[in-house]
């Protein structure tokens, strides 16, 4: 699925002396990553954004941090710009705080387009990718079916199944969801 926006930055601490790195990432303890989430929601918050996902991979040398956001207000979508301004805020806060003390990759992007299509804009981007629509036929009995999307209207989903054009009323419609092109 497209991943929406996203920019990723390096934190610039310099390493604590005295350990390898292998042995580093498995001193953060469970504290220090909820004191990292408490964090980075705060100066989410702060900055007009909800924190919908937050990983860390302490595994990886340098650390790496991966929070997805999506804006307080739902009528907006997150840009690039919104993910470079919200880094450097997140990036400056575990800079000053003493949380944590080792180099770190902070990637931030937006939650992306879930698999099930159900904003007007949706069934415009999405136009020619391949969906599988769950409806319910004239007996009311729930049916699959899938195609490339043409477009949806008030009264229909049209889909392209082998060169023609499939009507499905829109009261019938239960489900629309993008799935992987078979081939």
């Amino acid at each position: 699925m497209p991943d929406g926006t996203s920019l990723t930055r390096g934190g610039s601490k310099l390493k604590p002396l005295g350990l390898p790195a292998r042995l580093r990432h498995c001193l953060l303890s469970n504290q220090t990553v909820t004191e990292l989430k408490v964090l980075t929601a705060k100066s989410a918050t702060n900055n007009g954004f909800d924190v919908t996902d937050f990983k860390m991979f302490t595994h990886l040398n340098p650390l790496s941090i991966q929070v997805h956001i999506r804006h307080k207000n739902p009528k907006k979508k997150v840009t690039i710009h919104d993910c470079s301004t919200l880094s450097q805020c997140i990036d400056e806060a575990i800079q000053s705080s003493s949380i944590l003390h080792q180099p770190f990759i902070l990637e931030i992007s937006s939650e992306g387009v879930g698999e099930i299509l159900t904003e007007e804009k949706d069934f415009q981007v999405f136009k020619g990718f391949p969906i599988e629509v769950t409806y319910q036929d004239l007996k009311k009995i729930e049916q699959q079916t899938n195609g490339l999307l043409l477009k949806r209207t008030n009264i229909d989903l049209q889909i392209n199944q082998k060169g023609k054009t499939h009507r499905i009323p829109i009261e019938d419609v239960i489900q629309v969801r993008l799935i992987t092109p078979s081939g």
